[in-house]
Parts: structure tokens; C-alpha cells; sequence
């Protein structure tokens, strides 16, 4: 994995007691750069249909799969799955009994999650409304790995600031390079590809291409810290034209500003690079 992607995050050989999280906290994380309900949330005419949040839609239809987001509110399997379970299933991509999830869940980033986060986002998870829905299964006509890489132990942040190192920390919780990097057969390209763009998302809205996040001409080195920022939030370019699904606008406008500054930050930091 990309050195940068993981700056400052610590990887411990010693497994915890699964730890009590901050409901607040796993709050933020869900409804902000996690943009969970991205995926698991239905979209209506006016979009993300909160009445229902969480309950789960279909996200992706092509050859290689049909992929829905499940229900991850407490009316669904979840309810029966302990706060352990729940956290490999995020963190990992294992389900209790063994089954892998499948794409496009992020677990390559994922797997960065800090312990005291992913508790945090296990225990708001069980405080949302229960809501009784079933979007239906995901179906693959690819292989899906026996797993997404070793046990996860125990993973510890860096200190929450303005810094490269938590900016980088935000954008694997974010899953950032998930999408803004090339995509292979075997997953995101984050060796000679990475946050270089060229991703194809299609959509209702057509096609829309992720950018290339890195410190290039044809990335991000011409726009202005301020101008990176309302991209994010807002979904606006400098000139003011929309910018496309699927990147979460509405959820990375929830940021506190400490947290987008510290993204911008280590988005300056990607060497640069030109698109893929």
C-alpha cells in the first residue's frame, strides 16, 4: 500500500478488547468523510432519502457484478452480530461467518480505521432508527479474494491537527484513493497509479472520471487551498460548473474545518504526477 495513504498510522501486534466507542464520535465519521450513507442510503427524486438512512440500495449493476449495499441499520442482520463482528466486518470485509464482502466496499483503506474510530462508528450504528428494509444480495461474477490481507491487530491514529499525517489518516477513513486512482482487476492501483485518477463511474448522470488528487498541472497544484476546499464540500469548480456523482459532497460538507484543512494538506503532499 502507498506509504503516504497510512502516514502515521501505527499498526500494533497486540490485540484489544474490543473497545467502548464514542457514539459522537462514530456520528461525525459516518455522516462526514466516511460518507457511509453514500452507498447504504436510497436516493430519490431530491436525493439521499434520510427518512430511510441506512438501509441499503443498490450502488453498482455491470458484468462483473450487481452490488448492494445492505441494511446496516439495528432492524437488519447486524442486530445479531457482536460489536467485534461488526468491526472486522468494516474493517476487513469478514462476516461472522467467515464470507467475504465484496466490492466496492473499501477495505484495502479501511483497514487503516483506527481502533477507538471503528468503535465509535460500531456504537452510532446501533443507535440509528431500526428500520425494517431489504435491498436485496450482492451477486459476483468475479473471484472474490480469500481475504483482504492478515488479521487486522490493532491499528492507532495519529493526533488529530492540522498535519500531513492525520490529512493522510482522513483520506484512507475517507477512502479517497479508493476512488482516485486507476482501477485494476485486482483493485486500485496504488503503486505507480496512485491518486492519479481515471477511474470511470457510470451512472444516471453518464460518465464521470475521478481527477487526479496528485501535486501535478493536470491534478491539484494550480487551485488554490481554498478553491481544493469548496470542491470538496461543495461539488463546485473554481468557475462555479457542478461536478458529478459519485464523490459524497453533501456528507465532506460536514467536515469541522480543522479536518478539511488537514485533508487539503496532505493532498499537497502527493508528489505529482500526471493522469493516469
Amino acid at each position: 500500500m502507498k506509504s503516504l495513504l497510512l502516514a502515521g498510522v501505527t499498526v500494533l501486534a497486540v490485540s484489544p478488547a474490543f473497545a467502548e466507542g464514542d457514539v459522537a464520535r462514530g456520528e461525525y465519521l459516518v455522516q462526514s468523510i466516511m460518507g457511509c450513507g453514500n452507498c447504504h442510503t436510497p436516493i430519490g427524486p431530491e436525493g439521499f432519502d434520510m427518512a430511510n438512512d441506512l438501509t441499503g440500495r443498490l450502488v453498482e449493476d455491470s458484468a462483473a457484478f450487481t452490488a448492494i449495499a445492505p441494511n446496516i441499520t439495528p432492524a437488519s442482520r447486524i442486530a445479531d452480530w457482536s460489536d467485534a463482528e461488526l468491526g472486522k466486518a468494516i474493517r476487513e470485509g469478514v462476516r461472522p461467518d467467515g464470507t467475504i464482502i465484496g466490492p466496492p466496499m473499501p477495505f484495502a483503506a479501511y483497514r487503516a480505521i483506527s481502533d477507538d474510530d471503528l468503535a465509535s462508528v460500531v456504537a452510532y450504528l446501533r443507535t440509528v432508527p431500526a428500520i425494517e428494509s431489504d435491498a436485496g444480495t450482492s451477486t459476483y461474477n468475479i473471484p472474490l479474494p480469500p481475504a483482504y490481507g492478515p488479521p487486522v491487530e490493532s491499528v492507532a491514529a495519529p493526533a488529530a491537527g492540522e498535519t500531513v499525517e492525520y490529512g493522510a489518516y482522513l483520506a484512507a477513513v475517507g477512502h479517497c484513493m479508493e476512488c482516485h486512482s486507476p482501477m485494476t482487476p485486482t483493485g486500485p492501483d496504488w503503486g505507480a497509479g496512485f491518486a492519479r485518477g481515471g477511474f470511470e463511474f457510470h451512472g444516471p448522470w453518464g460518465v464521470s472520471v475521478a481527477p487526479n488528487l496528485t501535486n501535478h498541472p493536470e491534478g491539484l497544484a494550480d487551485y488554490t487551498d481554498a478553491e481544493i476546499a469548496q470542491m470538496i464540500t461543495t461539488g463546485t469548480r473554481p468557475d462555479g460548473s457542478p461536478m458529478l456523482p459519485p464523490m459524497p459532497y453533501p456528507y465532506l460538507a460536514k467536515m469541522t474545518p480543522q479536518d478539511l484543512n488537514a485533508l487539503v494538506l496532505y493532498l499537497r503532499s502527493i508528489p505529482g504526477a500526471p493522469d493516469a
